[in-house]
């Protein structure tokens, strides 16, 4: 089995895109095949003890769901089927995407809400950012002075997504026991 477990939830999907980029830059030893949330189970989630779980910011702040008015169910249905997961050992790093020219004050939110999620239930949560090079007005997911994890825009800064992605994946390596 992969050591590393890619789960994401999308609505439009740019968030799958960045999930197949991340899993090509892996052989299947290392890294399985990006699983869309609306598709998985508690029990997958649960085999990886390293995860990379990756969300974009709908509207006002707002996780994927049918509640964002996206198409299929997404993190927003699939958190509560998780509930009861043990995340105490897992290692996790997160993703998001978000605008950050046409939602400012909620740039990539969502991120913070899986954080909490998964930091509650006892993960250690890796791949903090720096909010260098975005300009945005507030974003939930900032944490003294970074994002909770990768913040992407592919709206607006789509050709730094490939330079921020290897950056970021090299970052996390050690962490995931990967050589960098």
């Amino acid at each position: 089995m992969a050591k590393i477990g890619l789960f994401f939830g999308t609505d439009t999907g740019k968030t799958r895109k960045v999930a197949k980029m991340i899993k090509k830059m892996f052989d299947d030893e290392i890294m399985a095949k990006p699983v869309n949330v609306n598709k998985a189970t508690a029990e997958e989630l649960s085999a990886f003890d390293f995860l990379i779980l990756g969300t974009p910011t709908l509207g006002e702040g707002l996780l994927p769901g049918l509640s964002a008015d996206c198409e299929s169910e997404s993190w927003e249905e699939f958190l509560p089927g998780i509930d009861s997961v043990d995340f105490t050992g897992k290692t996790v790093a997160i993703y998001g995407l978000g605008d950050q020219v046409g939602y400012p004050d909620e740039f990539v939110d969502a991120m913070m809400e899986i954080h909490e999620f998964v930091s509650e239930r006892g993960a250690k949560v890796v791949g903090a950012w720096p909010t260098d090079g975005y300009e945005f007005e507030h974003s939930e997911a900032v944490v003294d002075g970074k994002f909770v994890g990768l913040a992407l825009d592919l709206d607006n800064q789509s050709g730094l997504t490939e330079e921020r992605l290897a950056k970021w994946l090299g970052q996390i390596a050690p962490d995931f026991g990967l050589p960098l």
